[in-house]
């Protein structure tokens, strides 16, 4: 009988050890983390001819010190951009109202108590580039008014500041990689990695008052326009230059300026881009009133003067005069040149055309990657509408925009392959496109993925399989045991070999 209470005891000993081996196994190596929810940023756009407000979101754990940004909604103002605040009372209320619309919406789309935490950024492009440099005085009065409107909202102002043009650039590169999977990619256990082998893509940015060119090039490669960035654990050598007044509307403008210089009679000004059958009257300063077309100005300017443009459906001449307002012969002989003598390394590999660039592309019917000879041939077919057949065959559009899509093709096809030296053998690794799975391309998510380096990680929370008191319970009880029958054991055993 003693024999078998000490086996009991024994067993009873060692079920208890096991008891208490395995569920301190279970604690540990069991464990799960949740995570501490998203975070967000919020970025507004304030573009030339228009102000988009961005939502952004990550994870609070971030990866490599980079936060796994994505869109989670945009709201785009009504009106025109920043840059023409305090030119009408009317329209500024409109603006203002639309804009405080905007950020009705998305502080709707986060939760309450990640408002005290979500960071507002500002950044104005070129057309508040041009102002500053025109009013400086009025650039500061405008941003100060938005700083204080955004100082007001229930968020973490950070910042209102107008970016540089080499700064839009590199956002945009970093917009168009991110969103291609070129720095992260899930893998099969749903984990964030590296892409073996990838390579980047470059960018192409068409805005109103600027455009910005930008690719990664030789880790040897030095210059003004090099930049060394940083993301997600791997440094980037790139090239990245903005082309100040070389935006699709401020080009446009020095068309006009030199059509108009040329002229002898401005009220018959005979415009070989716009459409025959459509005419337009403009104020002089309409034309002349810009930052980049005030070295043209004419003898007799008068601001309130009116200039009238009649459409000549001419697609050679049109051709002719959208070149002639690039300086080509700056580069001439040169290597390693665009246009206006700026340096530019080789181009090497694929390139995304998006914003001003894909909207031409849209209206030439060669959205994505298409031949040189079809985006010609397209595009001289367009030109030679007149303005009844290009009102029938793009609709939807308003007259203000449809009647410059000739100059805006002839315009895109002269920076291309006269200025970045796009030729018939490379223009297919263009890719003309304005999203990206779902995702808007804009140089505003790239600027959200480098100011989140900014923003510290919060750990994930850890999750235990076992609740930490009934663990303790479980230990001490089972504890207790063992040592309850060892005791017995001990004394049983004693006993036994007396």
């Amino acid at each position: 009988m003693a024999k078998i209470a000490i086996a009991l005891a024994a067993a009873f000993m060692l079920a208890s050890i096991a008891v208490i081996i395995s569920i301190a196994v279970v604690q540990n190596h069991k464990k799960t983390y949740i995570s501490r929810g998203l975070k967000y940023g919020i970025v507004l756009d304030a573009g030339s001819s228009r102000t988009t407000v961005y939502l952004y979101e990550w994870p609070a754990e971030k990866e490599n010190n980079t936060g796994v940004v994505r869109e989670n909604t945009k709201c785009q103002v009504e009106g025109p951009g920043i840059s023409d605040l305090g030119k009408n009372e009317d329209q500024d209320k409109k603006t203002w109202k639309s804009l405080k619309n905007c950020m009705a919406k998305i502080t709707e789309a986060i939760p309450s108590y990640r408002h005290n935490s979500t960071p507002v950024f500002l950044g104005a492009t070129a057309g508040m580039r041009l102002l500053h440099m025109k009013d400086e005085e009025t650039s500061n009065a405008i941003l100060k008014d938005i700083k204080n409107y955004l100082s007001s909202l229930p968020f973490n102002f950070q910042n209102a500041s107008i970016i540089s043009g080499q700064e839009e650039g590199l956002y945009g590169w970093i917009t168009v990689n991110y969103l291609k999977g070129n720095f992260l990619e899930k893998n099969l256990w749903n984990a964030w990695v590296h892409p073996h082998g990838a390579e980047t893509v470059g960018s192409l940015d068409l805005g109103g008052a600027s455009t910005q060119i930008a690719f990664a090039t030789s880790e040897d490669a030095k210059g003004e326009d090099i930049i060394k960035v940083s993301l997600y654990g791997y440094e980037y050598n790139i090239y990245t230059h903005s082309f100040l007044c070389y935006g699709k509307n401020e080009a446009e403008k020095r068309v006009l300026a030199k059509l108009s210089k040329e002229s002898i009679d401005w009220a018959n000004v005979k415009q070989p881009c716009y459409p025959s059958g459509y005419n337009i009257s403009m104020l002089v300063e309409e034309v002349f009133g810009s930052e980049c077309t005030k070295n043209d100005l004419p003898m007799q300017y008068s601001p309130k003067r009116y200039i009238t443009f009649f459409g000549q459906s001419n697609p050679e001449q049109c051709k002719v005069l959208v070149r002639s307002i690039f300086d080509l012969m700056s580069c001439r002989g040169a290597e390693n040149c665009s246009f206006d003598g700026v340096f530019q390394p080789s181009l090497s590999g694929d390139f995304m055309a998006y914003a001003g660039f894909y909207w031409t592309a849209w209206a030439l019917k060669v959205e994505g990657s298409k031949s040189m000879e079809t985006f010609d041939t397209n595009m001289k077919q367009l030109c030679s509408k007149d303005w009844k057949t290009l009102k029938t065959s793009i609709k939807d559009i308003k007259d203000i925009h449809l009647k410059s899509y000739c100059y805006s093709a002839n315009y895109v096809h002269s920076i291309l392959a006269d200025g970045y030296k796009f030729n018939a053998d490379n223009w297919k690794n263009l890719n003309f496109q304005k999203q990206v799975n779902d995702t808007s391309i804009a140089w505003s998510l790239g600027y959200m993925l480098a100011l989140s380096n900014m923003i510290p990680a919060e750990g994930k929370i850890l999750k235990l399989p076992i609740n930490n008191v009934l663990f303790t319970g479980l230990l001490l009880l089972f504890s207790a045991l063992t040592i309850i029958t060892l005791t017995y054991l001990v004394i049983a055993l004693v006993r036994f070999c007396n």
